[in-house]
């Protein structure tokens, strides 16, 4: 059986940027758990990562990439390279399965397993099984709607856990300052 697990959701709005995703976890065609929490506070409050995948994938690269956050502190491009060599050449590693999603008030970051470390155009991010009906959903709110980004993840997320059978509604939402981006 395969874990299918969440949706991620990253928007960069009015001077913030926000995170969020939902609690569902899901093995073959059972919800496990429908209130898990996969967003976390890192360096004091001023990085937020959300991840998708296998749950205990995410938090193993939780836990590394803090590690790089400790070594790189003042510089998140460089922890998430870092991270994303190790998680490449690590013969452990290179089998975890799950996307991280990583903000702070200047950046947001999509880090694979295949070493991809990708910073949108746009402000916005998405992955998990409803990432592509979360992401159309901001896309839409952000160019139609005088929403806050906590809102517009927020509403993109309830529109992607009515589609995606992988995503509920269940969500965590978190928030920082940054330099206003649009």
């Amino acid at each position: 059986m395969k874990w299918h697990a969440t949706t991620i959701l990253s928007v960069r709005k009015g001077g913030k940027v926000a995170i969020g995703g939902d609690g569902q976890v899901t093995l073959g065609t059972q919800v496990m758990k429908a209130d898990a929490v996969k967003i976390r506070k890192l360096l004091d409050g001023q990085v937020i990562v959300g991840f998708a995948g296998s749950a205990a994938d995410g938090f193993a690269l939780l836990e590394r990439f803090e590690g790089k956050l400790k070594d790189h502190p003042n510089n998140i491009p460089r922890a998430a390279i870092e991270l994303a060599k190790l998680w490449r050449t690590d013969r452990a590693l290179r089998r975890l399965e799950a996307v991280l999603l990583v903000v702070d008030a200047r950046h947001s970051l999509m880090l694979t397993g295949s070493g991809d470390v990708i910073q949108p155009t746009d402000g916005l991010l998405a992955t998990g099984s409803g990432g592509g009906y979360a992401l159309a959903a901001a896309r839409a709110l952000v160019a139609h709607s005088n929403l806050s980004a906590a809102e517009i993840v927020r509403e993109s997320l309830t529109i992607a856990g009515g589609i995606d059978i992988y995503t509920n509604t269940h969500l965590t939402v978190e928030e920082l300052p940054c330099p206003s981006t649009s």
